[in-house]
């Protein structure tokens, strides 16, 4: 019973590996799902590092935000 679900993963793994590296239905190094998926992380650590150091094009100005919260407030407390 708990055997199937593993039984069933390892035998879709290897029938996949063996749709890759099988010499009639080789596909080229580069369509592989090794080199696809080292792609896709070297893509996202670009972007997670982009965002950690705040080049990303989203730059938010915190102080303009907040100084301009502080005139809003003023204004209301006058107006009363």
């Amino acid at each position: 019973r708990s055997l199937d679900p593993i039984l069933g993963v390892f035998t879709g793994v290897l029938a996949y590996y063996l749709y890759e590296t099988h010499p009639r239905t080789a596909m080229p190094e580069e369509l592989r799902l090794k080199s696809l998926l080292s792609w896709k992380y070297a893509q996202w650590q670009k972007e997670r590092e982009q965002k950690l150091l705040g080049t990303g094009d989203e730059h938010i100005d915190w102080q303009a935000i907040a100084s301009s919260v502080e005139v809003e407030g003023t204004d209301k407390g006058s107006q009363k």
